[in-house]
């Protein structure tokens, strides 16, 4: 993008350039914004969030239905209104998803590997179902029917193994490399089973489009429609590239690793709108359910800690 005098210039150039798909921006919200106040919000409610980004009502109402009949979202109505509320299982995975979002990048290895085995011996689509679960928290199909991650979350995976119907069905295990045993080095295994360039280029391409967001933040105070809606992209466009990463351990990254520059770079625009954001999300929620709490202390636990 050329270069940007304002906040009202920059975000007018960045939704110009990269307008984000309405599906994925109401989950961001409701992730990011809603979630801390409850995770429920009335439709009004979501149509005075959304509308700045280009978001218009039918195609709002198209995401809601669609989060919807995936499980995402639940509905219901008073009259003419509606309102949406995360799923007590969205709320979840929801939490999960986020809690990598905003988490320092400080994963040390202990030099096991956790191994899911067996899947040889399920159906077709079990197969299919449990490899895709996999390689979305980050596993590697290291062998048919082997999928191995150096740092697996046995919570994580615990809750993926019921949510796909697999528990009991497949072999969970923890290995290491034997000691006295010469064999291949960790960092080959870690490139023949992780292609991270995409993921780096994501980071990469992060930092490029918000590092000039510190300068404008340094000149001029955003007023609470423009903190949210920095907030909202900042936190839009890191989430995608971030959910992406297979979450490896600090000693098997290739080193720099752009992830931490992107992950600083998140937080401290974070850190510059949150509060001014949380005003403009509370009004706008509370214009519909006046009753709608500020958000917990809980909140400002994310990445690391807000001021």
């Amino acid at each position: 993008m050329q270069k940007i005098n304002s906040l009202d210039g920059w975000i007018a150039a960045f939704l110009a350039a990269e307008p984000p798909r309405s599906k994925s921006l109401v989950m961001t919200i409701f992730g990011d914004a809603i979630a801390p106040h409850g995770g429920e919000a009335w439709l009004g409610s979501l149509i005075e969030l959304l509308e700045p980004f280009g978001v218009n009502d039918r195609l709002l109402r198209t995401s809601v239905f669609r989060l919807a009949q995936e499980g995402w979202l639940g509905s219901q109505r008073d009259g003419r209104r509606s309102s949406y509320a995360i799923t007590p299982e969205a709320m979840r995975r929801f939490t999960r998803a986020f809690r990598r979002v905003y988490a320092p990048l400080n994963l040390h290895w202990d030099g096991s590997w956790t191994l899911v085995l067996g899947a040889n011996s399920l159906s077709a689509a079990e197969r299919t179902a449990l490899r895709k679960e996999l390689l979305w928290e980050g596993y590697s199909m290291i062998a048919p029917g082997i999928a191995s991650h150096p740092a697996g979350d046995a919570e994580a995976l615990d809750a993926l193994l019921g949510r796909t119907g697999m528990r009991g069905k497949v072999y969970v295990v923890q290995a290491a490399q034997l000691p006295g045993v010469e064999s291949k080095p960790l960092s080959d295994l870690v490139a023949e089973g992780w292609d991270l360039s995409e993921v780096i280029e994501g980071y990469e391409r992060f930092v490029a489009r918000f590092s000039p967001l510190l300068a404008l933040l340094a000149a001029e105070t955003p007023n609470p429609q423009q903190a949210f809606m920095l907030r909202t992209l900042v936190i839009h466009a890191y989430r995608r590239v971030q959910l992406h990463d297979p979450q490896l351990p600090i000693e098997l990254l290739p080193t720099p690793w752009p992830g931490t520059v992107a992950y600083e770079l998140a937080r401290e625009l974070y850190q510059r709108t949150h509060r001014a954001s949380s005003e403009h999300i509370l009004a706008a929620l509370q214009r519909e359910a006046p009753f709608t709490p500020p958000s917990g202390a809980s909140f400002l636990t994310r990445f690391g800690g807000l001021h």
